[in-house]
Order: structure tokens, then sequence, then C-alpha cells
């Protein structure tokens, strides 16, 4: 829905957001997205564990995963905005070809799935939780066994 004079509804504004988080920031791996769309403040926390505040720390995040998954993809298979929140329900892919979290490379194929709640302020990502099943990406890397506890 779009307001009467053509300009985009928060939520549909706040989507749009996201989507360039993923398409451009991610997949395109495009940092300088980061100082349009991400706050100074921002609070992080991802599905690997790491927590941190602030553009230049999340930065060096996705620095990180770019290093050990250089063809690292999103997926946004559904998305949700309502007022100042999007949530989305993701699949990740990558091959693995550098260090990740002191496992070497191993050249093993990882996907596994998630989701993601963000929350914006006047078109910026002030936070972000993503939770994913990294049980399956920790199984491809090798670190956890395949059978059931």
């Amino acid at each position: 829905m779009h307001l009467a004079h053509g300009q985009p509804t928060e939520p549909e504004a706040n989507e749009a957001v996201i989507r360039r988080f993923y398409e451009e920031l991610w997949n395109r791996w495009q940092l300088g997205i980061a100082d349009e769309i991400v706050s100074d403040t921002l609070r992080f926390r991802g599905s690997l564990g790491t927590v941190c505040e602030g553009r230049e720390a999340f930065k060096r995040y996705v620095e990180t995963v770019h290093a050990a998954f250089p063809d690292w993809q999103n997926r946004v298979d559904e998305i949700f905005a309502v007022e100042d929140r999007v949530i989305t329900r993701m699949n990740w892919t990558g091959t693995h070809q550098g260090a990740l979290r002191g496992v070497l490379p191993t050249g093993a194929r990882v996907e596994y799935a998630g989701a993601a709640f963000f929350r914006l302020a006047e078109g910026s990502i002030e936070e972000a939780w993503v939770v994913g099943d990294t049980q399956e990406l920790w199984r491809a890397l090798g670190v956890l066994s395949s059978g059931v506890q």
C-alpha cells in the first residue's frame, strides 16, 4: 500500500531496506551499502553466535563471513513488515573456503534455514537478530556428527 502522494508506507520502505541488506550488501558483497542502511549504533546478533554493536563492527563481521564463504548467498523465502519491524524466513548457502571460528577450510557446501528479525528507524537498521539452524552448518563442516543425540 502506498500513501496518496505515491510514497511507500513505513512497512514498505522498511521491507525495501531489508531487501537491499540481503541482495546488495550480502549477496553482491557491496559493503558500502551498510553506510546507507545500517545505523551507527546497530545492535546485531548473528546466527553464527556473533554479537556486535555499531556499523563498523558489523562490517567486520560481514568481511569475516565473506572470507570463509566467498560465494555466500542469502535467500529470502518470506518477508513480513509491520510498523518498524521486518521479519524474514531465510535460507543460507555457501562453500567453506576460509577459516571460520577456528575451523579450517573444508571445501564443504553448506545450506541451512533460519529467520531474521529487524527493527528500523528512519530507513536505517537499528537492531538485527538472526537465528539459523546452524547445526546443519557445523555438520557440513565436520564439527558435529550427523547422529541423533
